[in-house]
């Protein structure tokens, strides 16, 4: 079964990476069911059958479409593979950001973890054909990581990382463990 890395604390890991202590930053995977603009809610279903209403505010951003536009879930459309990384206030969850997955989005590989520098912001992936991948983390996909892959604990654990590439530099905007 694969299970996104579950953000258990996202403070210590935020201050372990040098964030300020910020929101709880939550983050899932699943598949787009609906997009409501009137609403400004998006629903996505997960791998297990949940289903999450994310509503979005100005902050919002996609990263992976061609279309998209700060402040709009453009190129978040019925259908689409997505991540999300969302805050909770009550029982409303509110994305910060879509990532689109997928062949006109982020690229994935599946590995072992082999390292992880905090100062740094890496994590470095070992494949199935023996190539290590050492992947960037943006900002956010930093904060995201849960604290078993934060702490460089789990060397061995077995993820899918979700990442762009650009002038040869991969950055990871999702990691999650595979079970």
């Amino acid at each position: 079964m694969i299970k996104t890395i579950a953000l258990i604390s996202a403070l210590a890991l935020s201050a372990s990476l040098g964030f300020a202590a910020d929101a709880v930053v939550h983050a899932v995977d699943g598949t787009v069911e609906k997009v409501d603009s009137g609403t400004k809610t998006v629903v996505v279903k997960t791998a297990d059958g949940t289903e999450h209403t994310f509503h979005y505010v100005g902050d919002v951003t996609v990263d992976g479409s061609k279309d998209a536009a700060k402040g709009t879930v453009k190129g978040v459309d019925v259908g689409s593979k997505v991540a999300v990384h969302y805050t909770v206030d009550g029982t409303k969850e509110t994305a910060h950001e879509f990532d689109k997955i997928g062949d006109d989005g982020l690229k994935a590989t599946d590995g072992t973890v082999t390292h992880i520098d905090k100062g740094a912001k890496t994590i470095s992936v070992k494949t199935a054909d023996g190539t290590v991948d050492t992947f960037h983390f943006t900002e956010r996909a930093a904060k995201d990581t849960g604290e078993d892959v934060g702490k460089g604990t789990e060397k061995s654990a077995k993820v899918t990382v979700y990442y762009t590439e650009k002038a040869g530099v991969k950055t990871a905007h999702f990691v999650k463990t595979i079970f």
